[in-house]
């Protein structure tokens, strides 16, 4: 087992690694301009602030993004930034990683989507060649990343970091939600986002559908919430359910299953068994302070298909297929008609290629660019 101090990320060379990796994949470059202007001051504050060891995480920035639905990102100052990603790459990483089982796949290097759809595919090809039914138990955590509790998660971090020091560098980054002002620039960001979308020039069905968007949004509660956005954040809430990934795995004997952050998928041919799967894994969900959401259910390959990852998987005469979701081809075809020529549609269509790659959509393609 690692057992690492303090002193391991008190390195000047750490420090500038990390920033550049930053300052190569930062959309802010206002921020990365600015804190260039004395960049080698700003990185030695950083690394004094760790030495003296008087790190305290600054307010955050907290705004809200469209993709399609409604999130809240909640962005760091970049002495905040860089010591998160400190901590993430050079303690939490190293120390996480080798617990994680293989199917816990978002965030990890080599894994991501792409690995998660691998799987998907590779499982249902193999069981349906031995059943006739196949049945998908698909459990989803009800607003995840804000429900985490600080005080278990902290918990389980201590098991693994030994050294005080690090656990209170980390506990500090855990609590970084825990301040009244976050709730109150949350409620100021929202109280805007009404206010512009009452100027908006679409019927007041489409601005009652933004409004309960809006509504479900949900607070920042003292003790638990993990930003979103931060490499910290993501790190931790895939540890967080790892002790649950084990018992599906071991003492459920689930083989067929993948983890995707907060879905869960559980593929079985027994409908019976995976009723008993999910009254387990309630309870164990229940222990970390967590509730499924109503996107919990358990369906038949072959009749409705389950959705996951953006993509409905369903069987037809035993073969699978692949297809793209109704909301996707919408939200596609209404950035479509804006575009006026045909090499407009397909740069636009590009874009997307990622996506299609994956599903069975060359006539979706052709009905996209072709026939407007």
């Amino acid at each position: 087992m690692l057992n690492m101090d303090y002193n391991y990320i008190l390195d000047i060379q750490k420090i500038k690694d990390v920033y550049h990796t930053i300052r190569v994949n930062s959309k802010h470059k206002e921020k990365i301009v600015s804190f260039e202007l004395f960049l080698s001051s700003n990185l030695i504050q950083v690394y004094t602030v760790l030495k003296n060891r008087t790190y305290i995480h600054q307010r955050y920035n907290i705004f809200l993004i469209h993709e399609p639905k409604i999130r809240v990102i909640m962005s760091e100052c970049m002495q905040d930034k860089i010591i998160n990603h400190l901590v993430s790459k050079y303690i939490l990483f190293p120390l996480i990683e080798p617990k994680l089982i293989e199917a816990n796949v978002a965030t990890r290097e080599g894994k991501g989507s792409k690995k998660a759809l691998l799987y998907m595919k590779r499982y249902i090809n193999h069981l349906k060649e031995n059943y006739e039914k196949i049945y998908v138990l698909k459990c989803d955590i009800h607003k995840y990343f804000y429900s985490i509790d600080h005080e278990i998660l902290l918990t389980k971090l201590k098991k693994i970091i030994f050294d005080p020091e690090l656990y209170q560098l980390v506990k500090t980054i855990v609590e970084s939600t825990d301040y009244e002002y976050v709730e109150e620039l949350l409620s100021d960001k929202i109280k805007n986002e009404r206010e512009r979308i009452q100027s908006l020039k679409i019927s007041n069905q489409e601005k009652q559908m933004k409004w309960n968007e809006l509504n479900r949004i949900p607070k920042f509660q003292k003790g638990k919430g993990l930003p979103i956005g931060n490499m910290s954040s993501q790190i931790m809430a895939i540890f967080y359910l790892n002790d649950l990934d084990h018992f599906i795995k071991e003492k459920l004997r689930i083989h067929h299953y993948i983890r995707y952050m907060d879905d869960l998928i559980l593929i079985h041919p027994d409908k019976e068994y995976l009723k008993y799967c999910l009254c387990q894994i309630e309870e164990k969900v229940k222990d970390l302070k967590l509730k499924l959401n109503h996107k919990t259910q358990i369906t038949e390959l072959s009749t409705t298909g389950v959705i996951f990852l953006g993509y409905r998987f369903r069987l037809r005469d035993k073969r699978l297929y692949i297809l793209m979701q109704n909301q996707t081809k919408k939200r596609i075809r209404r950035r479509m008609k804006k575009k006026n020529t045909k090499n407009d549609r397909e740069e636009l269509l590009m874009r997307y290629n990622g996506y299609l790659s994956h599903c069975h959509s060359n006539g979706f393609r052709y009905q996209t660019i072709y026939k407007k």
